[in-house]
């Protein structure tokens, strides 16, 4: 062990006095890496996805890694890369743009694998020279910045290492909203949209069409993974809801792929949302099982692959929905993709391997490095061949996304670097407003003019990037529409536009819209109907809260928009509408006159006055007669005068309460009462008196009961109860009142009593008296004939205590115009019982048998009975 240790030690201090020795370092190794290079004044590096690295070489890290292999070359990608190169060339053919400065590039192929982007990103930031003997690192860096990497997963591990040295990275495809997180990735930009305002972009259209209930699927990878986070953060904001949520195999595992296929089709969601690069193998299991009727929903890293617009996906993919990059135009990058040649130069052997690819050829190679191929005869390439007779992705430029984002991400750097020179000394942004020296440049003197680059581009669109190096967000909204052949073609049909000045962010042609559906139209995917007005939403028990019954607003609730979480009570002189969407005045109910109950009260009130009335003229017609002289014929005419106010006070009670009518009818129907109460009582007084008078032991009883000792009775009588209504209306007056407590969804317009006392001592006085003359006029009852009148003075009281009696019961509990009702019919009741008992059988006599009425006929019956 210490002879080990002895080893190590002597090789390291021999290394170190070699390298101050040598004033030099020496490269060790190359990594060998495809690419494309052009020396310049400054140099920006590329990655690119141009090959697909199937299998890794063991790292086992006691022999020497094998150098990998890159396979399946992929036109569309070099088309990418070929866009930096083209965009470098214009930039420096251009006066106005860096002038005196000249762009270079050196460009690798990460071959779809993390470990190759890994090495070329390290071979970008450490240089390409073999020795290296400025020790004091003066001069440009190596790159200035770096154009990629395309894949989430690669930029978050290159950026972490770049970003502790401040290099920048501009990605053109990377869009894990993870990337966005300044601490950890502080010189990372990209130039196409987060996820997450892609993820909002998907949710606008969810919104637009009211997709409630969708279900999700997304990728086991970064892009994925952090991609379903957002879509459920931004569906809890939107109201929507995730009806399942599954993560695809990274595998491909086919058990794994079809428990998934299940879960689409056997869920009631409508709508798939999908986040992920590989869908192959989960379509051709959809197929299989006949899967159909769905709405998919791409993100941007499937919208506009070819892969999955072929015929046989028509049926099940026909009428997506997705969201693609912005596409532009670059102007003069077909003819100079058709004016690619290959060349000698080592560094550019991608240039080669496309060109292989293209024709189908090798190309020449000296010594022992000679193909299988050409060994057998194969075809030779002579670098002379026309891509002006090819039709491939590569010289396809009618759909440039992700080429035209690396377009704009050359000029952000190129005008980056711009703004750092044009920078004037005691005006610049860093200490002591100092500017970058460009023969020393630092790279995170780049970052600060990156992150304030404001531009616009040839075909008209804004460049800058945020707080966090994201850029505007704007999509196009892309629809899956039939071939004639059967096979797909995606349109455009709109655009999300964070940034519209308009203030629609979702603009789309809904004419332009292909659904393949049999009804030609968009489909519901809702967990529950919307709530209409008039009724609440109440969550379901243990599902999401887009899964909901519909319970109708309650009495007095409304609720006026669809889905309503919650039912509002009406304002006090308000009430629902039958259908619980709007509040409307409440009905005003009181006894009116045009109310049937109102008229037939009405009716009996006049005809009961028309009755006394009638009395009173019979009366007054046979006034000299016996049967109208008995007992005192002054407080008969009295008693009929007080009835007919009984009768006609009842009017006071019906129609729209007003002050002066809430004061007078009781006060009215007080007074009235006491005058016939105490009129009858006067009367059963004098029967009373009269009876004594007659015999020997009372002859000096009537001279108490005189004309004027009766009136001053009455009067007194009357003059407590008219007491009694002045201290009541000038201390708590009665007044009109709207009640809403009987009945909620009516206001009941009544008179208030004002005071409980007063109006108890008004009924308490009138039942006092009324008991009195009930009382005495029962003591004389069997009173010889002539003097009968105390019976139907006894019957009458009898009939006036039981009506008032039921009266208190009935009173309470009747509400709001009935409670009225029922006063008026204990007034009525009573006061024809009164007019009935007392006057209905003098009447008889008077117009029925006139020969009963004299004084002899009523002598006669006196000595009849002795």
């Amino acid at each position: 062990m210490w002879i080990t240790l002895n080893i190590c030690l002597y090789l390291s201090f021999y290394y170190i006095s070699a390298a101050l020795i040598s004033d030099s370092c020496q490269l060790q190794e190359r990594f060998q890496l495809n690419g494309m290079y052009k020396n310049g004044d400054f140099i920006i590096g590329g990655l690119f996805e141009v090959q697909h690295l199937k299998v890794f070489p063991e790292l086992s890290f006691r022999t020497e890694p094998e150098l990998p292999q890159c396979e399946e070359f992929y036109m569309a990608s070099f088309q990418q890369a070929l866009t930096m190169v083209f965009a470098i060339n214009e930039i420096n053919n251009n006066n106005n743009l860096l002038p005196n400065i000249t762009l270079g590039y050196q460009i690798y192929d990460n071959c779809l694998r993390l470990g190759v982007a890994f090495r070329a990103a390290i071979s970008l930031v450490s240089g390409t020279e073999e020795t290296f003997s400025n020790l004091n690192c003066t001069g440009p860096p190596p790159v200035i910045g770096i154009v990629g990497d395309p894949g989430s997963t690669q930029s978050i591990a290159i950026s972490s290492v770049l970003g502790l040295f401040r290099v920048p990275m501009i990605s053109y495809y990377a869009t894990c909203s993870c990337l966005s997180d300044r601490k950890k990735y502080p010189s990372f930009f990209r130039t196409i949209p987060s996820d997450a305002f892609q993820v909002q972009a998907m949710v606008q259209i969810l919104r637009h069409f009211g997709w409630t209930w969708v279900g999700l699927l997304y990728s086991d990878d970064d892009y994925g993974i952090h991609a379903a986070q957002s879509f459920h953060q931004e569906m809890q904001l939107f109201g929507g809801c995730v009806a399942f949520s599954e993560i695809l195999p990274y595998d491909n595992n086919r058990m794994d792929i079809q428990r998934i296929v299940g879960v689409i089709q056997t869920s009631t969601a409508r709508v798939v949302v999908a986040f992920s690069t590989d869908l192959s193998s989960l379509m051709n299991e959809l197929l299989l099982q006949n899967v159909t009727g769905k709405q998919w929903i791409a993100s941007e890293a499937w919208t506009t692959t070819p892969v999955l617009q072929t015929p046989q996906y028509m049926p099940l993919l026909g009428g997506t929905l997705g969201i693609a990059i912005r596409r532009g135009q670059i102007q003069g990058l077909h003819e100079f993709l058709k004016g690619l040649h290959p060349d000698n130069n080592p560094k550019n052997s991608t240039i080669k391997i496309f060109w292989e690819n293209m024709f189908g050829c090798k190309f020449e190679v000296g010594g022992k490095h000679i193909s299988e191929e050409q060994e057998q005869g194969g075809k030779k390439c002579s670098g002379q061949e026309n891509l002006s007779n090819t039709d491939t992705a590569f010289t396809d430029v009618s759909e440039l996304r992700a080429s035209y984002n690396v377009y704009k991400a050359v000029y952000a750097l190129a005008h980056a670097l711009h703004d750092l020179m044009q920078c004037e000394e005691g005006r610049g942004p860093f200490s002591e407003n100092g500017c970058a020296d460009i023969s020393n440049l630092k790279p995170w003197q780049l970052v600060h003019f990156l992150q304030k680059v404001n531009f616009t581009t040839s075909f008209g669109d804004h460049v800058s990037f945020d707080e966090n190096g994201d850029a505007l967000a704007i999509y196009d909204v892309m629809n899956w529409h039939p071939r004639s052949d059967g096979s797909i073609i995606v349109r455009t049909v709109g655009v999300v536009n964070e940034g519209a000045t308009t203030g629609k962010v979702l603009t789309l042609d809904d004419d332009a819209l292909y659904w393949n559906f049999e009804t030609k139209k968009p489909p519901r995917s809702v967990c529950s109907e919307s709530c209409p007005p008039g009724t609440r939403r109440v969550r379901r028990k243990g599902l999401p809260v887009c899964c909901f019954d519909c319970l109708p607003c309650g009495d007095g609730e409304i609720s006026n928009t669809t889905d309503s979480p919650e039912c509002f009570m009406c304002p006090d002189e308000f009430w629902s509408s039958p259908e619980n969407d709007n509040c409307i005045p409440k009905e005003v109910e009181f006894l009116s006159y045009d109310d049937p109950l109102g008229i037939s009260l009405t009716t009996a009130s006049l005809l009961g006055t028309g009755f006394c009335a009638v009395v009173m003229v019979i009366f007054a017609h046979h006034r000299n007669t016996p049967i109208v002289r008995a007992n005192n014929s002054e407080l008969s005419f009295l008693l009929l005068l007080s009835l007919k106010l009984c009768f006609l006070c009842v009017l006071l009670f019906i129609g729209r309460p007003q002050l002066w009518t809430c004061q007078l009818r009781h006060a009215v129907f007080g007074i009235s009462f006491v005058l016939c109460i105490s009129s009858i009582l006067v009367k059963t007084m004098v029967v009373i008196a009269v009876f004594k008078s007659s015999r020997p032991e009372g002859k000096g009883a009537m001279k108490w009961f005189g004309s004027a000792q009766q009136r001053g009775t009455v009067l007194a009588l009357i003059s407590t109860q008219v007491a009694i209504c002045t201290v009541w209306l000038s201390t708590a007056s009665p007044t009109p009142h709207k009640n809403s407590l009987y009945i909620r969804s009516k206001i009941v317009y009544e008179c208030a009593i004002g005071s409980v006392a007063g109006f108890s001592m008004l009924l308490g006085y009138i039942g006092l008296l009324a008991a009195v003359s009930f009382l005495l006029a029962f003591m004389a009852r069997k009173l010889p004939d002539n003097f009968n009148e105390a019976k139907f003075i006894t019957f009458s009281m009898l009939i006036f205590c039981a009506v008032w009696i039921a009266f208190v019961p009935a009173y309470v509990s009747s509400p709001g115009k009935y409670a009225v009702a029922v006063e008026i019919f204990a007034i009525l009741a009573s006061s024809f019982g009164l007019l009935v008992a007392i006057f209905a059988p003098k009447c008889y006599i008077i117009i029925l048998h006139p020969e009963r009425n004299t004084k002899k006929a009523i002598m006669g019956r006196s000595t009849q009975n002795k």
